[in-house]
């Protein structure tokens, strides 16, 4: 059995732990026989564990904590700590695991709201379950999403050679906002949804521009995003964010601009990576 999860790039701007995206770079588990105790093989570095306190088996064993112990191959194409969703997919990886493994027969519904437990909000997790751009809340231990198809744009990813862990990312984020900015920041998201959802990217991008939730302060932590977001509106653009908690910076454009502007960036030698991605519209992928 083979469990496939894509990465997510969450928030889109102003829709701070409420907004992802899947995209095509994968965490792929392949489960081999059975043993007397888990063991995963990865070349994933030393700090990540191979027996039960690797994340995946973690979650897998609090979902199911009777599982028989197998081997396993975990690869990862996700980058650690890039804002890409590496943990979430891990986590949604880890409630598979155990959904195959114990026949529990967890719906979408179920797999999001332990994934939404276990990881405090469900931006990343919710697209890494169903594919395409996922809108979430959790409110109450209640979880609720609408998982809508993205409108056609290039996608491309600056992911650089640095890591930004969460934590850190978080805690140059303020502990409170006057009532008239969370309503002006409420609006902005509002709009930038309801754009995403109706097929109007220049709108989309102008609004994920306008975010008040989160990049302002957290764009300080990655230097290269303004000089990207300059080239990138010149050549067209709708629009450039940072992915979840950051580092990574996605460029969101009309396909026909995507060459164009991953050339203007590319001669720019920023110290990374530039990747042209695609919306993941499957999720979770399970073959036997």
């Amino acid at each position: 059995m083979t469990i496939s999860v894509p990465a997510t790039s969450a928030n889109l701007g102003p829709g701070f732990d409420s907004v992802g995206l899947a995209v095509n770079l994968y965490l792929t588990i392949e489960l081999l026989e059975a043993t007397n105790h888990w063991h995963i093989e990865h070349d994933l570095g030393v700090e990540v564990p191979s027996d039960e306190r690797n994340l995946l088996l973690e979650t897998a064993l609090q979902v199911s904590p009777s599982l028989q112990p197998h081997k396993i191959k975990m690869i990862s194409e996700i980058p650690l700590a890039r804002g890409l969703g590496s943990s979430s997919s891990v986590v949604v990886a880890g409630i598979e695991l155990a959904n195959q493994l114990g026949q529990l027969n967890l719906t979408g519904a179920d797999k999001i709201a332990i994934a939404t437990k276990i990881e405090g909000h469900p931006d990343n997790v919710a697209p890494a379950i169903f594919g395409n751009l996922v809108i979430a809340n959790s409110i109450g231990g209640k979880t609720n999403h609408v998982t809508a198809p993205m409108p056609e744009t290039g996608l491309l990813a600056f992911i650089p050679d640095y890591e930004l862990k969460t934590s850190d990312s978080r805690q140059v984020l303020p502990n409170e906002f006057t009532y008239h900015d969370a309503v002006a920041a409420s609006a902005i998201a509002n709009v930038a949804i309801a754009a995403l959802l109706t097929g109007d990217m220049a709108l989309a991008g102008q609004l994920m521009e306008q975010d008040l939730f989160h990049e302002s302060y957290r764009g300080k932590l990655v230097p290269e995003v303004a000089k990207i977001r300059e080239i990138s509106h010149a050549k067209g653009a709708y629009a450039t964010y940072l992915s979840g908690a950051g580092p990574t910076v996605m460029i969101m454009m009309p396909i026909d601009k995507l060459t164009t502007i991953k050339s203007e960036l590319e001669a720019q030698e920023f110290s990374g990576q530039l990747l042209e991605l695609a919306v993941d519209t499957q999720g979770i992928k399970v073959v036997y």
